[in-house]
Parts: structure tokens; C-alpha cells; sequence
């Protein structure tokens, strides 16, 4: 190009507008395993080119559909140890509902030999406990019988138990026929003479509005009873007769979530309240013959003593869910299930599914609280953990946290 002449060099300016912000990804860093499926943090930041330079913007300047995820998958080699697990065992109910388990060992990827666990505590573990069922058992093919379900109680629900054995006591009280009840998980009876006492009467749960209960001349000399009523309501007992013998050391136990209260001298037509909606009596006795004559009642509660998302349940069985989604609830709210059964029965609770991520199922809830209410001791569970309780009285608590 010599022989043509050469035009002078200049540098024109074309754009002056900065560039639309963009997604800016840092190289990721380490590997979160040493072996196996790990993930690798990488710093996701939204830029913008002015003159040449990056400019760091706020994030929602960057269209948030494209974002790049802030991990990432990597493996760095093959992990030398795993779990591996035997198969389920058979349902342990023949009928019903029931559990699986199976067994989990650490296992070495090439040898394929058993090795101490230790080797495996960094890894996840799959669940060693499943829910199952084998159908419906013979007994609740057909017409089903009350109380065999663990039913929510609300305060429109209207409670119905077994109808047998029902008969108007103590007529000079103005109590109607069916003011006298029948324990949730009793089916048959027949009519008792209230002078000699239900000798069946102990170790039941009495859940309807109002009636009494006959504890004199029972054979066991604990007898313990339990009243149920709704959530929002609380219980009011008067004690008719008493024939305890305190200087023998005879007495009876009022026992509920907020009160505790013993007594003998001067019981008749004095008065216990609850403060709940649950109440348990418990009677001593030595001589044979004795003991106590209790009418109860129930009435709203002067004071709300639960949650809004809190739930009652009464029964055999049942399942438990959370979160219970109410309109314009608080996040701090701590939701709890109360569960009471008669008092000769004990309550397991088993953990079948639990997916406790905020981003699975949109709760803050992380950890469960399993409190029982005999000792007061409380079991917490976190994460996605299978667990089995069981309770050493007839009264549970279940707490969902943070």
C-alpha cells in the first residue's frame, strides 16, 4: 500500500450508553466432599460495564430468571465406603397400620466387606423406618366402632361415644340420661349400681359435656379416669360423697396442663377447675369400699390458654400434619398438638415422612418437640429424622420450632 497515500488514524465515538447489567460467576471453590457427590460454592454477583469498568449493581437490576445457581455439583473421586441396607422386614401389624424396618451397614465400595460405621458417619443415610399397612382389620370390616380413630377436636365438634350402658343417676340432680357417660374406648357394659361402684370405670376416658363418675368401692386401689373436653373449654368437677379414709392415707389426685391438686378432708360439693380442657383424677384408696363420687362439667374457658393452630386429638390412633395453614398467621407462632388417651394406654408416635426444608413445603419449622407429660421430659428431633417415641403416662405434646 506504499505507492497510495495513507489517511490519518482517528478514534470515533460510537455508544455512550452503558452496557445492561449482567450476571457476573466467580470460578467455584472447593468441593464440599472429599469423595463422592459434593457441591462447590460459586459467587454470583450482578455487574454493569460503564466506561469500560465493571460496576457492581443491586441484584434485582439483573433479570433474576437467568441467574445462575450459587452451587454446583462435583466429585472429586469415588468414595472407598457407603451404606448399603438389607431389606424391609414384613409389616409389623397383621393388620392395620403398622412399621417396616431394615437394617443399615457401612460397606466398603470394592471389597464389598463390612466395615466399622465409623467409616460411614460423614455420608447421608437413607431412613431405616417406614409406615405400612396390611389392610383393615376383621373387626373394622363394616360398621366401625366409636373411638377408633384419633379425631381432631375442635370447639364445634360434637363428641358421640359407645351408647351402652347409659342410665340416669342421681335423679334429685336434674342430670338427663345421657349426662352419665361412656368411656371412649368401651363398648359393652350393662347398667351398674351407682351404690356399688363401676368397677369398670377405671383407666377410661370420659369425653362428653357433662356426667359422673362413680369411683367407690372400685377393686384397684390406684383408679385413674380422664376427662377430654374441646379445645377452648375447661372443666369443672364437684365431688358429691367421699368415703376416703385420710388418716389411712386415702386421697385423691386432680392433675391438668396448668394446675395440680391433692385432697381428702371436707371433698364433698367443693369445687376443681381445670384451667384446660383436660383433666386427670386419680384415687388412692386402702380400705376396701371406699372412695369418691364426682360429677364434672364443662364450660368455655375464661381464659385462652392455645394457640390458634393448636390441635387436640383423643383416640387409638391417628396421624399428625404440619404446618397447619391458617389465615394471616403469624410465622411466630408455635403450633402445638396435644394428645390424651385413657389412662391405662400408652401413646407411640411414629415420624413416617418428614420434608421440614423451607424450600420443600414454605415452613420454618425445623425442629419437633415430643414432651411427655408424666415426667416432663422432652425428645427433640430435627431435620428429616425418622424417629419412634413412646410415652411413659397418657398425655403427649407435640411442638413445631424454629
Amino acid at each position: 500500500c506504499h505507492p497510495v497515500p495513507k489517511p490519518e488514524s482517528r478514534m470515533e465515538v460510537c455508544d455512550l450508553s452503558p452496557c445492561p447489567p449482567r450476571w457476573k460467576v466467580t470460578p467455584a471453590g472447593p468441593c464440599s466432599s472429599s469423595c463422592g457427590l459434593g457441591l462447590a460454592v460459586q459467587l454470583v454477583t450482578c455487574v454493569q460495564i460503564h466506561q469500560g469498568k465493571e460496576v457492581l449493581q443491586e441484584e434485582h437490576l439483573c433479570p433474576v430468571a437467568e441467574k445462575p445457581p450459587t452451587s454446583v455439583p462435583c466429585v472429586i473421586r469415588t468414595c472407598s465406603y457407603e451404606w448399603s441396607f438389607s431389606e424391609w422386614s414384613e409389616c409389623s401389624a397383621s393388620c392395620g397400620n403398622g412399621i417396616q424396618t431394615r437394617q443399615d451397614f457401612c460397606l466398603h465400595s470394592q471389597t464389598h466387606k463390612h466395615v466399622d460405621p465409623v467409616f460411614c458417619r460423614r455420608f447421608p443415610k437413607a431412613i431405616v423406618v417406614r409406615g405400612c399397612s396390611s389392610g383393615p382389620c376383621p373387626e373394622q370390616v363394616g360398621t366401625r366402632s366409636p373411638g377408633t380413630d384419633l379425631h381432631p377436636v375442635t370447639p364445634a365438634t360434637r363428641l358421640t361415644t359407645a351408647a351402652a350402658g347409659r342410665e340416669e343417676r342421681y335423679k334429685g340432680l336434674d342430670l338427663p340420661p345421657s349426662a352419665v357417660p361412656q368411656e371412649q374406648t368401651k363398648t359393652g357394659g350393662g347398667e351398674q349400681d351407682a351404690a356399688k361402684g363401676d368397677s369398670c370405670v377405671c383407666g377410661n376416658l370420659f369425653l362428653n359435656a357433662t356426667g359422673i363418675i362413680n369411683m367407690m368401692g372400685v377393686e384397684s386401689s390406684d383408679c385413674t379416669v380422664a376427662i377430654g373436653r374441646p379445645l377452648g373449654e375447661e372443666i369443672t368437677v364437684r365431688i358429691l360423697e367421699s368415703s376416703l379414709n385420710c388418716s389411712a392415707g386415702e386421697v385423691v389426685l386432680f392433675s391438668g396442663r396448668m394446675m395440680w391438686r391433692t385432697g381428702c378432708r371436707k371433698l364433698p360439693l367443693s369445687l376443681i377447675n381445670s384451667r384446660t380442657n383436660t383433666l386427670i383424677v386419680k384415687q388412692r384408696v386402702v380400705l376396701p369400699g371406699n372412695g369418691v363420687i364426682l360429677q364434672y362439667s364443662s364450660r368455655t374457658a375464661t381464659k385462652k390458654y392455645y394457640q390458634d393452630c393448636d390441635k387436640q386429638l383423643f383416640g387409638p390412633q391417628g396421624e399428625i400434619v404440619n404446618p397447619v395453614q391458617l389465615p394471616d398467621q403469624r410465622q411466630e407462632d408455635v403450633c402445638r398438638t396435644f394428645i390424651d388417651v385413657a389412662p391405662q394406654h400408652r401413646i407411640a408416635i411414629r415420624a413416617l415422612y418428614t420434608d421440614l426444608g423451607t424450600e420443600g413445603n414454605h415452613t420454618h419449622f425445623n425442629y419437633i418437640l415430643v414432651r411427655d407429660v408424666s415426667t416432663m421430659k422432652t425428645v427433640v428431633f430435627h431435620g428429616k429424622q425418622q424417629f419412634l417415641w413412646q410415652s411413659t403416662g397418657s398425655q403427649a405434646e407435640i411442638e413445631f420450632h424454629e
